[in-house]
């Protein structure tokens, strides 16, 4: 699928296909061949990670088939290490992709369902609290075994 059309006729990648490229700051903890993960800008709560295709698709229902099972199975992957790293009651998960047109799973810690209202998030997370959070993850990623943590 391409990129939207910017003004004038040019393609304009996602923002998310920017951090993927390396054109925008990410605190990465997993990367793949076929997906991402780094922390959101505007954590719900602390450890709030994004799975995303390298394919910048909009909507999840283009996806095929087998990228849909990838990033569940991603997002599974870090949802456990948020469990080891945070140890919340649960760890939830959404799908909605209204703020970046590109397919992104939010995997998040939560111990109540008002930890996964956006009008709760924390815009403003500093740099230096992502890349320690970055780290948690990353390192509870590596005790559970997994070879994908971004390095």
């Amino acid at each position: 699928m391409n990129p939207p059309l910017g003004f004038g006729g040019e393609n304009v990648a996602s923002l998310f296909t920017r951090i993927i490229e390396g054109d925008l700051p990410g605190h990465f903890v997993w990367k793949d061949p076929v997906c991402v993960a780094f922390l959101s800008i505007g954590p719900l709560k602390a450890g709030h990670t994004l799975v995303v295709p390298r394919a910048e698709v909009d909507h999840w229902l283009d996806l095929d088939p087998e990228t849909v099972a990838h990033l569940a199975r991603v997002s599974q992957s870090i949802g456990r290490a948020l469990f080891r790293a945070y140890d919340p009651l649960k760890v939830g998960t959404i799908t909605a992709g209204l703020e970046v047109p590109h397919v992104h799973f939010h995997v998040v810690p939560i111990w109540g369902p008002r930890d996964l209202d956006f009008d709760n998030a924390d815009s403003n997370v500093s740099p230096e609290v992502l890349s320690a959070e970055a780290e948690k993850v990353r390192q509870a990623l590596r005790e559970l075994g997994y070879s994908e943590v971004a390095t």
